[in-house]
């Protein structure tokens, strides 16, 4: 049984990418196969030699929103909101900085026609609140939230950001993180996927603040998943189970994707179409039913992302992996390299 010390690997800070490629599709490209553990260094845009015709690629459609949002207290003291999810009756789960401040009634003033009132604590760093004033939500993001990075990167969002921290299908807005793995393609690389018979389909999962979270119990069958909305339409489910029918492969663009089609699998191991949230927390050991091949960005240490690649990969494989990468120079995290798992 793993414990969360396991999934700990050293990393020089020169290694974290602090700003994206300038072309998506010259990132590098680890190679890893499963079944032997050999490596091959490629680039993002020599994908489309390794998938055969007639598989299927599965992409994340999901878009980030301007998800964090700075304003004063009624002290007149800083605070920040993360904004997570909408809710269903108008109000909205947050995490909020400083934590112990923003407690049920306070009220948190981003700009002059925009405040955020703390309704509820629920535990997790989560709260619910609700915007008042004369803008609502979504006005009040568009015109005062900043796009979300990640902690590691060490410097402010710019304008540049707005666009590279969105895939280029991005659609459907609710993620409050990227899906990196789709970070790297182009439009001009999906054609050529398109072109050699390739099929891609799509499906949502909004990704929530569990991505910036580490893991910090040893024993991982005590930790929480924050819940994570996704949507597969018919189309999608029809595709990756026509696909499986056959005896073609499913290429997962992330881990967000993984988790989606891993928890919409029915008793006959078939994927269901609808709308839920997921809590599935994949570690070693996992029994995959559905994804074959998985493309995915290098996570960090400690991390429910990395635990999930471990699951795929298998464990030794994947860290002796990761060890290669840090010794050949990749770059890390959301705005760094990739993988494939084949």
């Amino acid at each position: 049984m793993h414990r969360l010390s396991d999934f700990d690997y050293e990393l020089p800070g020169a290694q974290i990418a602090q700003q994206p490629l300038p072309d998506r599709a010259a990132s590098r490209l680890l190679v890893l196969e499963r079944a032997s553990g050999a490596t091959r260094h490629l680039h993002f845009h020599d994908l489309p030699s390794l998938i055969p015709p007639g598989d299927l690629l599965v992409i994340n459609t999901s878009r980030v929103i301007p998800a964090r949002l700075h304003g004063k207290r009624d002290t007149g003291n800083v605070a920040e909101l993360l904004m997570v999810r909408e809710l269903g009756d108008g109000t909205w789960l947050a995490m909020g900085h400083p934590g112990g401040k923003l407690k049920p009634g306070r009220r948190i003033t981003v700009g002059d026609d925009s405040a955020v009132e703390v309704l509820e604590m629920l535990g997790g760093g989560l709260r619910k609140v609700r915007f008042v004033g004369a803008l609502d939500a979504r006005a009040t993001l568009a015109k005062y939230g900043e796009v979300p990075l990640p902690p590691y990167i060490k410097r402010g969002p710019t304008k540049a950001d707005q666009e590279r921290y969105q895939t280029v299908y991005a659609t459907h807005d609710g993620s409050v993180a990227a899906p990196t793995a789709g970070l790297h393609f182009t439009t001009d690389l999906l054609a050529r996927i398109h072109e050699q018979r390739t099929f891609v389909t799509a499906l949502d999962l909004h990704v929530g603040p569990g991505t910036f979270k580490p893991v910090e119990i040893e024993a991982l069958d005590e930790h929480t998943m924050h819940p994570e909305a996704y949507e597969i339409s018919e189309g999608a489910a029809n595709w990756v189970n026509k696909v499986k029918d056959v005896g073609s492969r499913v290429w997962a663009v992330g881990t967000t994707v993984v988790r989606a089609l891993e928890s919409a699998v029915d008793s006959h191991g078939e994927v269901r179409a609808g709308v839920g949230e997921t809590s599935l927390f994949i570690r070693p050991p996992y029994d995959f039913k559905i994804v074959n091949h998985l493309i995915t960005n290098f996570h960090l240490p400690r991390s429910t992302l990395l635990m999930l690649v471990c699951a795929f990969g298998g464990y030794e494989r994947v860290m002796v992996a990761y060890r290669e990468a840090v010794r050949e120079g990749y770059r890390f995290y959301s705005y760094g390299d990739a993988m494939v798992i084949i």
